[in-house]
């Protein structure tokens, strides 16, 4: 048997670690697709042996002594062991007992948080949620520490590196000045419209169920490595060879439903199209949270709410659901499904609205984490913060700060990468259109391939050989910055509306 060098002990050993992984992915999403009510405290005991378990197996004095002596022998082995040694030094710098207690703190705090929303009652979860965030402002200044980057820094490191509060900060900003310009002109626009026709309902969930699987096949998911089920919250997780999403269904309106499984298998496409070769290694995963969203929103929100793709779209909703043909035309559809509306709730806001929704929560979790926002008073903070944003307050925690899973279970420096993602896909996408000709016409028969094969070499195959930034200057000549999105969101509702204007009403 042929010794094993530092660097091929290193890869046997992330290769267990993100096994070991994998293992806590799944019971995650048992957790939020199948489990009954009463297994989440064994739950959050299966899932914290198996963070503890992670955790020592990365800090094994042997992996301390194999990353001094590792040498590389091509850029894949280079950048995995850069990779390597970072998840080290991130490692290193948390106690086991306090890893412990966050998997146990975020596991037990998220199964309130899901009575508390229902409840629409911020102060049966706030106790629990005290404890989350006074764990995560211990491994925060921990990690600063070890990293050398400030606490909120540290955190978002670990979901997007190379970007930092300084960077995010001036993107927002500027987003919020054109927000603020661009609201107005595109609701004043809308208001002068003819409302578009809502299909009524109601539509069979089994039918729903059927068509959510075809449209996320026909975009390029292999449901032989893949998963498509039901949960509260609709998500992506899995392994690359075992893809789970979710979505969640009304009997009323199919839109949701159908958006979410576009949204999650651009997600699971990224997962299925990573380098196999490098596969359990970190080089070999998603290059990070923002470029993951890129992935989802470059399909749901770039191609699949284009014309091109709704007038395809459309034909197939009617085949399915029958009813009046004009109400799925895209000079229907696209007003319904495109429409602008302040909203309380993230995950219903229109991509215009959406990053204000996500500047908010930059702001509040950044003001948590240094110690300047209490647990105790997140709830009011979020109306006013809301108020501020869009002018609007919420009537209710369910609608404001009880929304959203993520901080209740320990995802602090997540958020930003919601609107990062959405500006690297404007990105993305008008590279894309300049270098694939008619990608328009293939849209409109509902064919993703073209763009998801240029993908495939652009982002999927490069795992996190790369940063977020270096993949943009790789594919689009240009590190991540705001033209592309505000190019593409003045183009289909501003510029759009104008032509909409010179034709007259629809």
């Amino acid at each position: 048997m042929t010794k094993l060098t530092a660097y091929g002990r290193l890869a046997a050993r992330f290769r267990r670690i993100a096994t070991i992984g994998e293992c806590a992915s799944m019971l995650g999403w048992d957790a939020a697709a199948v489990m009954p009510p009463g297994g989440g405290a064994a739950r959050g005991d299966q899932l914290a042996a198996l963070a503890v378990l992670h955790h020592e197996h990365l800090l094994a004095p042997e992996a301390a002594a194999d990353l001094a002596a590792a040498e590389p022998s091509d850029e894949w082995e280079a950048a995995n062991l850069r990779l390597m040694r970072h998840a080290y030094a991130r490692a290193k710098a948390l106690p086991a007992d306090v890893v412990e207690a966050q998997a146990k703190a975020n596991s037990n705090c998220e199964q309130v948080w899901r009575i508390a929303r229902k409840q629409a009652d911020y102060k049966q979860v706030q106790p629990h949620f005290s404890e989350v965030l006074n764990l995560t402002r211990e491994a925060a200044a921990a990690l600063s520490a070890e990293l050398g980057l400030s606490p909120y820094d540290a955190l978002m490191d670990g979901y997007q590196r190379g970007i930092g509060t300084d960077d995010v900060a001036a993107l927002f900003a500027a987003y919020e000045d054109f927000l603020a310009t661009a609201l107005p002109q595109v609701e004043e626009y809308q208001a002068r419209q003819p409302a578009p026709m809502r299909p009524a309902g109601p539509f069979p969930i089994p039918v729903q169920q059927n068509l959510c699987r075809d449209i996320a096949q026909r975009l390029g998911l292999d449901f032989a490595h893949a998963r498509l089920d039901e949960s509260a919250h609709p998500f992506s997780g899995g392994t690359q060879t075992d893809v789970r999403i979710t979505t969640r269904y009304l009997e009323e309106d199919f839109t949701s439903a159908i958006l979410a499984v576009v949204h999650e298998t651009g997600h699971a496409l990224y997962e299925q199209g990573l380098p196999s070769a490098y596969a359990r290694l970190p080089v070999g995963e998603a290059a990070g949270m923002a470029v993951h969203e890129s992935q989802s929103l470059i399909v749901e929100m770039q191609a699949f709410r284009s014309d091109a793709f709704l007038g395809w779209l459309g034909s197939r909703l009617h085949t399915t659901f029958g009813g009046e043909p004009e109400l799925y035309c895209t000079e229907n559809m696209g007003p319904l499904w495109r429409h602008v509306e302040r909203n309380f709730i993230r995950v219903d806001a229109d991509e215009l609205t959406y990053p204000a929704h996500v500047i908010l929560r930059f702001r509040l979790e950044r003001a948590m984490i240094d110690g300047t926002l209490s647990a105790a008073d997140l709830p009011g903070a979020w109306n006013d913060g809301f108020q501020a944003l869009l002018g609007i307050t919420p009537p209710d925690d369910a609608k404001g700060c009880l929304q959203d899973i993520h901080w209740y279970d320990g995802t602090f420096g997540y958020f930003p990468s919601y609107t990062l993602g959405a500006m690297a896909a404007a990105q993305l996408m008008q590279a894309a259109r300049a270098q694939i000709p008619d990608l328009d016409t293939a849209f409109g028969r509902g064919d993703l391939s073209p763009l998801l094969a240029w993908l495939r070499v652009h982002v999927h195959g490069v795992g996190s050989r790369l940063d977020l930034n270096a993949i943009l200057e790789q594919a689009t000549r240009h590190k991540l910055d705001l033209r592309a999105f505000q190019e593409h969101l003045r183009e289909r509702y501003l510029n759009m509306a104008g032509r909409a204007e010179a034709r007259g009403p629809l």
